[in-house]
């Protein structure tokens, strides 16, 4: 699994940037903007299930951790990505977003990576692909 490079401002993103446009806020929130991972799918360095990569400062605050997750290919989606689905508004309502990620998305997202990686299965992966289109 690769880290993602952080973006070249260095800030937290809790969804409400001004740089996003009326079309880029659709596409995030309609999961489009996902589709161009697809190439990595057919290259072979995603799968469509598994992990999702996360930027480097969040990596590092908890490593070992990290270490597990990074056992397993990345994917694009997984029951982090089902569970945290609304996680651009949920930071939103922070009075903190990157504390509240810090210390409450973070650690819930990496208890599912874990998961997966303990438990992933081709079953369990069909189900997870299912949420993801079917939310319900």
């Amino acid at each position: 699994m690769t880290v993602v490079k952080e973006a070249a401002s260095g800030s937290f993103d809790a969804g409400d940037s001004s740089r996003v446009t009326r079309v880029g806020r659709w596409l995030r929130k309609s999961k489009i903007d996902e589709l161009p991972q697809l190439w990595n799918v057919l290259v072979g360095d995603m799968s469509l299930v598994g992990p999702r990569p996360e930027v480097q400062k969040w990596v590092a605050v908890y490593p070992e951790r990290w270490q597990v997750v990074h056992s397993v290919r990345p994917g694009i989606t997984d029951n982090a990505s089902i569970e945290f689905r609304n996680e651009e508004a949920l930071l939103a309502t922070s009075d903190a977003p990157e504390t509240t990620y810090k210390e409450v998305v973070l650690p819930q997202k990496l208890a599912l990576y874990e998961n997966y990686v303990r438990q992933n299965s081709f079953l369990g992966d069909i189900r997870i692909i299912f949420k993801t289109i079917w939310p319900f």
